[in-house]
């Protein structure tokens, strides 16, 4: 009996180690499956990495904001959405008279430099709108809305009967500028007469909007000596005309080329239907279209002085 006592533990012995010897094997059959599958798995060329979640929501803001933009420029009748332009200059470009545009002692007097270009190879131009006869709300929602930068040269016979939609303007980040009390033909007044009409018109932008000016353009873009140096005592910095003027159904150009140019200043105004084809906002649909399809950006004139 001891002996069959013996040989039953023997066996039963055999069988407990043969038990852990099989869950051994599939406990590492199963590994082996784990590491076989994980190595079937696809990776990441060379290089790549596996899309995380931070540039995964970054990649979806930015595709939002995309389609975003898209929605607005339709909503204005845009064929594309305007280019964004590229960053400020740190170092500002070196502002001189364009080349047949200065007075006798120019440099010497060292009066404000009178220009129609900006110094730059970036394909941006400068929107630049005048007087203040026209005071479309809807303007002021799209070019908000497109957040398209512009500068303003007011006349105060103008401006007057509305202050408060220049203040919305100025809220909105744009800079208001000289463009006389009076839109005279400044040539034709002395002196005296012309300081009046440019001092004058600092003195209102500083009462009215905090701020005097430092741009100052000539009504009609007409100028002599006196009109500068009357600028000059009035704290003007910089007179800046323009190469081209846009208007609601039609471009017209300085150069004979007919082209726009980089660092162009581009003209236009506050007009409407008494005066216009259309509206202020027709006038700036015109305008993105163009310099869009022709690969510009509209970057803010105030920047780049």
């Amino acid at each position: 009996m001891g002996s069959v006592v013996q040989n039953d533990k023997s066996r039963s012995g055999q069988g407990l180690r043969l038990r852990i010897g099989v869950a051994v094997l599939a406990v590492a059959a199963i590994a082996s499956g784990c590491t076989q599958a994980e190595s079937t798995k696809v990776r990441p060329a060379p290089g790549q990495q596996p899309l995380k979640a931070p540039p995964a929501r970054a990649l979806d803001s930015y595709a939002t904001k995309l389609r975003a933009q898209a929605r607005t420029a339709k909503r204005w009748g845009l064929a594309k959405v305007p280019l964004t332009p590229p960053a400020p200059p740190a170092k500002k470009p070196r502002i001189t008279t364009r080349k047949g545009f200065e007075v006798d002692d120019h440099v010497e007097q060292g009066l404000p430099p009178v220009f129609t270009t900006i110094p730059t190879r970036q394909k941006i131009v400068f929107l630049t709108i005048d007087d203040g006869a026209e005071k479309d709300p809807a303007f002021l929602r799209m070019m908000s809305e497109l957040k398209i930068p512009y500068t303003a040269f007011l006349s105060d016979y103008l401006v007057k009967e509305d202050y408060g939609y220049f203040e919305r303007m100025r809220v909105r980040g744009v800079v208001l500028n000289n463009h006389t009390l009076h839109h005279p033909y400044l040539p034709g007044l002395s002196y005296t007469a012309q300081k009046r009409e440019i001092c004058g018109m600092q003195d209102v932008i500083e009462k009215r909007y905090g701020k005097r000016p430092l741009l100052f353009r000539p009504p009609f873009g007409n100028y002599n000596e006196d009109t500068l140096r009357a600028a000059k005592a009035c704290g003007v910095k910089y007179a800046p005309i323009w190469n081209e003027e846009v208007f609601v159904d039609h471009w017209e150009y300085r150069e004979w080329d007919r082209s726009i140019h980089p660092g162009d200043i581009v003209l236009s105004h506050f007009r409407g239907r008494e005066d216009w084809k259309g509206t202020m906002p027709d006038m700036i649909r015109r305008f993105l279209n163009k310099i869009t399809a022709e690969g510009y950006a509209v970057a803010r004139l105030e920047d780049y002085l």
